[in-house]
């Protein structure tokens, strides 16, 4: 661990191992700015026209009087095993945003806890949601639950896909199989897209030139997840591509807490996944290993 200065933000935490390293911010924030192999690019979208991009705590259901920028400095906290990042309460909403990051990295794996408080007068029913602005030009992966034959044992439905009134579904960043769903990043694209999925199996991924950035999450059977029961959202738009996942609603009462934990990881030359049958041969077997 070694504090730097990163793109002219100072007293920033670089935490780095022989094969990864990431970048947290304490000047704005809470946010990770840089995640990425040692002395390569970075996984994630480095700045964009509002400034800084990474990955960033959030609080769901979407909303503009919840998308408040972190241009705030935030108190940090050295314990053995984890620094904890705290901004300021937001004025406007009364929710303290939190993230603690590990000091040291095993392997190509870390784990980022997030974590909302209310600290409020009433109480407050949100999702912790978890965004990572991804470099350009890549595509997410996006796996349906068990798929299987029409009978007695499939005739309720097991997977939703939430659609924005924006979206088509014929659109060429839509690649829609069997088994998983695909959305790409394209930067000559006129439009945005996003959509939702219920992701039962608690992974999503970003392929982008050869190295595959996988996200495992803990996915809660029964629970209500926004935006039609969506645990993992993606949004293109021809400047960004965001990967999300979300905690479940909560109704949290005033001076209350609810977390939610992201495990990141980190794969190289992967083969670039075009349909159902690239994704069971070449990702599928390194999900497996970390589930």
């Amino acid at each position: 661990m070694e504090k730097i200065s990163y793109q002219g933000l100072p007293n920033c935490y670089r935490i780095f191992n022989d094969t990864v390293d990431f970048i947290a911010t304490t000047e704005i924030g809470p946010s990770i700015v840089r995640f990425g192999f040692v002395g390569e690019k970075n996984e994630f979208l480095d700045k964009t026209p509002r400034g800084f991009a990474g990955h960033v705590i959030r609080h769901a259901p979407e909303s503009q009087a919840r998308m408040l920028p972190a241009t705030e400095p935030v108190a940090v906290e050295e314990h053995d095993k984890f620094i904890r990042l705290t901004q300021p309460t937001e004025k406007p909403t009364g929710i303290q945003k939190e993230l603690d990051i590990p000091v040291s990295i095993e392997g190509n794996h870390l784990s980022i806890v997030h974590r909302l408080y209310n600290r409020g007068l009433w109480p407050v029913e949100l999702a912790t949601w978890a965004s990572s602005l991804m470099a350009a030009g890549g595509r997410a992966i996006l796996p349906l639950p068990p798929r299987g034959p029409h009978g007695k044992d499939t005739v309720v439905p097991t997977s939703s896909i939430a659609l924005w009134p924006y979206c088509d579904l014929s659109d060429p960043r839509l690649i829609m199989g069997l088994k998983y769903v695909m959305l790409s990043h394209d930067s000559n694209a006129t439009t945005p897209y996003k959509l939702g999925m219920l992701i039962s199996d608690g992974w999503t991924a970003y392929y982008n030139d050869g190295h595959l950035f996988v996200i495992t999450y803990d996915y809660k059977e029964g629970a209500m997840y926004p935006d039609f029961n969506s645990p993992v959202e993606a949004f293109t738009h021809p400047m960004v591509f965001e990967l999300e996942t979300i905690a479940p609603l909560v109704t949290l009462q005033p001076g209350e807490s609810a977390e939610h934990v992201e495990n990141w990881f980190l794969f190289r030359d992967v083969p670039e996944p075009r349909n159902d049958s690239d994704i069971d041969q070449n990702i599928l077997p390194l999900i497996q290993k970390i589930l």
